[in-house]
This record gives structure tokens, C-alpha cells and sequence, in this order.
């Protein structure tokens, strides 16, 4: 691996396995009596936060912790950000301080590889903006690789495309393996941007646009749902076209799995919540292993 991960795309098939792999070994040693690893012992993470956050701060905080780490927790409100620091000045105090590892949430795209340019420690990208959130793609992907085989996919990311950094990370990863098709659901102002769709077609990704998750849910392997806001649509009746609830579960496959990075609002209905096959909050459980081994990694790496 990289010194730092700030995007999905960095990452090579080979370290994608290979986060999993740690992943699965770290999460195999979960029910020890006693939790924590000696193995950051002596270094300090430091979680930069410009934005709310509660499962990604707190799992990174955990993970750390896990790993016998100093952990620095950094909030934009409250602290000198709020009289006008600049990124910069608060990354070279963190510098100062001797951080090994900076977990930056920020709100503007490319503020991690800014981070990354001023600081001697490890970034990791926790979300910038509407670019990415590579740590989610990867515990997502880990969610579905302990499900079924990461090659032969076929996924539905669905939602607010355009905006959103977890299905853009997603889809990096998901290109990485052999005959995965995805299919981008969502309305026609928010389609996911031609950056990525360039990406797919130069990996030789199969794919497709669609508007309506009726058309597509019966037929694949994963729905990966993400966040819409109902005053996006033009139409807020058509919000039917894109929401899970009762109704899409009994079109979906039997053996097929439901993930959403959470926090929703009304794309996912509470009664899907029951269902054996939502596994959105199995997925929150799976970040703290996901994040022990990227901060193993990158700092043993060191």
C-alpha cells in the first residue's frame, strides 16, 4: 500500500484482498477476553473532523484504541477553526505534534490530498465533500465479500449519484474484480458523474443508467443503498421509484443482501430493518475491523 489512502482508486486488487484478509484475521480475535493489540503502541492517531460524523469518527476512535494507540480526537467546532485557521496551519500544528496518522473529514473535495501534501504522517481519507469516502467503499466490500464471492457481482448503487462519495469509492473498489456489472440508479439530476463512468469503461466494467429500481432490483446480488433528499427531486412522488421498503423486498432475490452507509432519511424504510437480508448495521459493526487493519497497515508500514 501507499503511505496514505485518499482515494479508492489508489488501491490495487492485491491491497483490496489484502485489507479484507487483515480485516477478517483482526475481527476473528474480537471475543478475547482482553480486545487490545499491542501493535501502535507509542504512535498518536489524530481524527480531524470539519464535519459531523458518529459511526466513522467513533470507529476509527475505536480501532485506534484497539490498537494500543494515542488517539487525538479534533473537532472543527469549538476550536480555532472557528476564528479562521486555515487547513494548513492546523495540519502543520498536528505535525508539530508528532500525529502518525491524520483520519481527515472535511468538506471539501480534495482536502485530504492537501492534508497529504504537508504532513509526514499517514492520511486517511474519512470523506471529502462529494469526491470520496474510500474507508466505507472497503467496509462495504468487506460486508458483501463475507456474504458471497467479490467476482460475478452484480450491484445496484442507488441514490443521490452525483453527490455520493460512498458509491463513488464503491465503484473504484468493485472494478478492481472480474465480471462485476453495476447498475447506477437514480433520477435524471443526479447520475453518477462521467468520471467514473470513464473509469468502468477503461477497466472494461459493465454497466448501466437506469431511473427506476423496479426494473433492475429482482436481478442482482446487492442493493446498495444510499441517501436522497426529497427536495432534490423534481417530482417528490417519484421518490417511490428509488426508496427500499416491503415492496422492493419481495422483488429482490432471495440470497441478495441490502447495505446503506447511513445516516437515512426516507430512502429506507424502517420495516426493511427485520429483513435477515439488511445488513446496514452488520456493516457499522464491520468498519472497526476494516479501520484496525488500514491503520495496521499504513503504520506498520512505517
Amino acid at each position: 500500500m501507499k503511505r496514505h489512502l485518499i482515494s479508492a482508486a489508489d488501491l490495487s486488487r492485491g491491497d483490496a484482498v489484502l485489507i479484507l484478509d487483515t480485516a477478517e484475521e483482526l475481527a476473528s480475535l474480537a471475543d478475547r477476553p482482553i480486545k487490545k493489540l499491542p501493535t501502535l503502541r507509542g504512535r498518536t492517531v489524530v481524527n480531524l473532523f470539519y464535519e459531523d460524523s458518529t459511526r466513522t469518527r467513533i470507529s476509527f476512535e475505536a480501532a485506534a484504541k484497539r490498537l494500543s494507540a494515542d488517539v487525538i480526537n479534533f473537532s472543527a467546532k469549538g476550536s480555532s477553526v472557528a476564528k479562521g485557521e486555515s487547513l494548513k496551519d492546523t495540519a502543520l500544528t498536528l505535525e508539530a505534534m508528532g500525529a502518525d496518522a491524520v483520519v481527515i473529514r472535511h468538506g471539501a473535495s480534495g482536502a485530504a490530498h492537501r492534508l497529504a501534501g504537508w504532513v509526514r504522517g499517514s492520511v486517511l481519507n474519512a470523506g471529502d465533500g462529494t469526491h470520496e469516502h474510500p474507508t466505507q467503499a472497503l467496509l462495504d466490500l468487506y460486508t458483501i465479500h463475507r456474504q458471497r464471492p467479490l467476482n460475478g457481482l452484480s450491484v445496484a448503487l442507488i441514490g443521490e449519484l452525483d453527490k455520493g462519495r460512498t458509491a463513488r469509492s464503491l465503484a473504484y473498489l468493485l472494478a478492481k474484480f472480474e465480471r462485476v456489472k453495476m447498475f447506477f440508479v437514480s433520477p435524471p439530476e443526479t447520475q453518477m458523474k462521467p468520471d467514473i463512468l470513464a473509469y468502468l469503461e477503461q477497466h472494461g466494467v459493465q454497466y448501466e443508467q437506469e431511473t427506476n429500481l423496479d426494473r433492475v432490483v429482482g436481478e442482482v446480488d446487492v442493493v446498495y443503498q444510499t441517501r436522497i433528499r426529497p427536495e432534490r427531486l423534481c417530482d417528490r412522488a417519484s421518490l417511490k421509484h428509488y426508496a427500499i421498503d416491503s415492496s422492493v423486498l419481495r422483488r429482490m432475490k432471495s440470497d441478495a443482501i441490502i447495505l446503506h452507509p447511513l445516516p437515512r432519511t426516507v430512502e429506507l424504510d424502517k420495516s426493511v430493518d427485520d429483513d435477515p437480508r439488511a445488513l446496514y448495521f452488520q456493516q457499522a459493526k464491520n468498519g472497526l475491523y476494516v479501520r484496525m487493519a488500514l491503520l495496521t497497515m499504513l503504520l506498520e508500514r512505517e
